[in-house]
């Protein structure tokens, strides 16, 4: 936490685009360490009947971020400064500081076990090639065919370390989680197409809403502010209808909304009367959440205490992973689109192909979650067939 508060003043503090970069960079190392960690801080010592209300927590900044991010980055950059985009963080994380230092117990002594280079090189080259190669050949920052390179490369270095962490005997991170069913399911199957497909929304709603509306960053901000509405209205029912539905039948079902709501938000245009515009914009906010709630629960339905910690960062990576995809494939969506009309600037069309491509891929993939046993995760949702 210290290092990503540090990272964030120095990002602010940046004089040109190399010094920014650098602070970034450890900005985000500081950041991806405290998803899994704060993830299994909440759930090592959770039975599975508080698995739902204590996922629920760890969800929270998953699904509000992207969302409320637009409005207060929106606000700040207009009345403030880019700046304080990232001198926000340093009072916040001197509060979480402080608040980890008063409310977290010390752990006991740590078991100790070799430090695994091969497998930390392998995954490093494997995320870092896949993920620049997608994002470059989306942005078309360096030519097609090394964006190419990269992408195979990160395949090859990707299979080479699943098949040292398969063998190794104290491998960088146990796939063993990802052998059972629910977890594979909510995390590297179905669900994470699912997650790429929900992440992308956040990322096309205030662009669509600044490029093809023309409204300036804080209006954008403040209609997305409708889809963080929907969002949080969810979060007092989730509980209940899991319990009433189980797993199966809600990913199904309301992945299928989801999808469907997702495709509605391409159909927006300027002069979409207000009423319906917000009414699109909550409806997908509340599909969404319940869609990201439900798919953390049961990726962690049948994972045993013990091996929470491996399942947590596997979680963490598949999540950044996919957000990183999500918004790739979006802008290559994008560009795909306006080669339909000569390479012009994007437009309402544009948008309007990707939020549709989008909403289909939710939707294939909440359809395929139907081969999810009836009762998966019933011991956790409390799901008894009536």
């Amino acid at each position: 936490m210290a290092l990503f508060t540090l990272a964030s003043v120095a990002c602010g503090a940046a004089q040109d685009l190399t010094q920014f970069a650098i602070a970034r960079f450890v900005q985000g190392a500081g950041g991806a360490i405290l998803l899994p960690v704060g993830r299994v801080l909440v759930l090592r010592n959770a039975t599975k009947a508080e698995i739902v209300p204590a996922i629920g927590l760890t969800v929270w900044p998953a699904l509000f971020a992207p969302v409320l991010g637009p409005a207060i980055g929106g606000f700040l950059t207009t009345y403030v400064s880019w700046h304080w985009n990232f001198w926000v963080n340093l009072p916040l994380g001197i509060i979480g500081l402080v608040l980890t230092y008063l409310v977290i117990p010390r752990d006991g002594e740590a078991r100790q076990t070799p430090f695994d280079g091969l497998g930390f090189m392998l995954s490093g080259v494997s995320l870092a090639s896949l993920l620049y190669g997608f994002d470059s050949l989306a942005n078309g920052t360096v030519p097609a065919w090394l964006s190419g390179v990269l992408i195979a490369l990160g395949l090859v270095a990707g299979t080479l370390a699943v098949l040292w962490l398969r063998r190794g005997s104290h491998p960088l991170l146990d796939l063993g989680p990802l052998r059972i069913k629910t977890f594979a399911a909510a995390e590297a199957l179905a669900g994470a197409a699912l997650r790429l497909a929900i992440n992308a929304t956040p990322f096309l709603l205030p662009l669509m809403f600044q490029v093809a509306f023309g409204l300036d960053p804080l209006q954008a901000g403040g209609l997305v502010i409708a889809y963080f509405l929907g969002n949080l209205g969810m979060k007092t029912v989730t509980t209940p209808i899991l319990r009433r539905f189980g797993f199966r039948n809600v990913l199904s079902v309301n992945g299928t909304l989801s999808g469907l709501g997702i495709a509605a938000c391409g159909l927006l245009a300027p002069d979409t009367p207000y009423p319906l515009l917000i009414g699109i914009l909550v409806f997908a906010g509340m599909t969404r959440s319940m869609q990201f709630t439900a798919l953390a629960t049961l990726a962690f339905a049948d994972v045993d205490p013990e091996h929470r910690s491996s399942a947590s960062t596997l979680s963490a990576m598949f999540q950044q992973i996919t957000s990183v995809f999500g918004i790739a494939l979006c802008i290559g969506l994008l560009d795909f689109s306006r080669l339909f009309h000569d390479g012009s600037p994007l437009g309402l069309a544009d948008f309007r192909f990707a939020f549709l491509a989008m909403g289909a891929i939710t939707v294939a993939a909440s359809l395929q979650l139907l081969t999810l046993h009836r009762e998966a995760g019933a011991e956790v949702s409390g799901h008894i067939r009536g």
